[in-house]
C-alpha cells in the first residue's frame, strides 16, 4: 500500500482536494472507520494529520485502537463541510509508528497533550476517493487506487438514486 507521500506524488490534484477538505477548519477533523472483532464497522471522530511525509492519526487507548491493533484495516471519511457538500475517503491499513523522534515530532506540531495514553499510526492509501457535488444531485467522482496500471479517473454521476457503481 502506498504512504501518503507516495499517493500525493502520484495525484497531487486529488491529494491536494482531499487534504484542503480533511483540514478545512484547521485541524484534521474526519471520520474513522475501523473493524470490530466480530467483523463490524466501528466509527469514531479523530483529528488526522496530514504533513508532506504522511498521514497519521493519534489515538487514545479505546476499542478503536484495539481494532487497529488487531486488524489494521481503516477507513476516512472527511467532516462535512459548512460550505459544499463534498466528500473525501481514504482506506488502507494504520501502523504503530515506532520512530520515537517522528512520533515526538508530530506531538509537538499538534500540541498533543504529554502523559495521556495515546499510540500514533501512520495510514497508509490503498484508495483514495473526492466527491464533488455540481449540483444537489450530481456529482463528479475522481477515484485512485493503489493497483498497477490503475490509471485514475473523474466519472460523473447523474441523480444520487441513479448512482450504483462502485469504487471497490
Amino acid at each position: 500500500m502506498a504512504s501518503w507521500a507516495d499517493f500525493a506524488a502520484a495525484d497531487p490534484a486529488l491529494a491536494a482536494s482531499i487534504r484542503t477538505l480533511v483540514c478545512q477548519y484547521g485541524p484534521g477533523l474526519g471520520y474513522l472507520a475501523t473493524v470490530r472483532p466480530d467483523g463490524g464497522p466501528r466509527i469514531h471522530p479523530v483529528s488526522p494529520v496530514i504533513t508532506d511525509e504522511g498521514l497519521f492519526c493519534f489515538v487514545l487507548a479505546s476499542p478503536k485502537r484495539h481494532d487497529l491493533d488487531r486488524d489494521g484495516r481503516y477507513s476516512l471519511h472527511s467532516f462535512p463541510s459548512d460550505d459544499s457538500a463534498d466528500e473525501a475517503y481514504l482506506s488502507g491499513r494504520a501502523t504503530p509508528v515506532t520512530d520515537d523522534v517522528r512520533t515526538a515530532g508530530l506531538a509537538r506540531l499538534m500540541h498533543a497533550a504529554p502523559g495521556i495514553d495515546w499510540k500514533l499510526y501512520e495510514l497508509s492509501v490503498d484508495l483514495a476517493m473526492y466527491v464533488h457535488y455540481d449540483t444537489p444531485t450530481t456529482s463528479t467522482r475522481t477515484v485512485w487506487k493503489d493497483r498497477p496500471g490503475h490509471v485514475p479517473r473523474a466519472r460523473q454521476n447523474g441523480p444520487c438514486t441513479e448512482a450504483v457503481d462502485s469504487v471497490q
